[in-house]
């Protein structure tokens, strides 16, 4: 019964550090973990368009533009995307 007890302190002593040792670890890995999510967090938000306050032109038309237009590809003007004519060509 003594050697049982004495084995159980000694193996109980041995575990203590390597249970701090896994606290480590796992400190470690969650802010690895944290700092991923923040990662992709940021990308995302990088990602999604963002558009300035909408603006009603005289005419009735509805502008909301891109804050970074810079970021897509210019693209080539439509027939509707043209200017109404007055009727006066210039």
């Amino acid at each position: 019964m003594r050697r049982f007890a004495i084995v159980s302190l000694l193996a109980f002593s041995l575990s203590a550090p390597a249970t701090a040792q896994d606290t480590e670890d796992a400190e470690r890995l969650a802010e690895q973990g944290l700092a991923k999510i923040l990662q992709a967090l940021d990308l995302l938000m990088k990602t999604i368009p963002q558009y300035a306050a909408p603006e009603v032109r005289p005419n009735g038309d509805i502008i909301i533009r891109r804050l970074h237009p810079e970021d897509e590809p210019p693209r080539k003007p439509r027939k509707e995307d043209d200017e109404p004519s007055d009727g006066t060509d210039t």
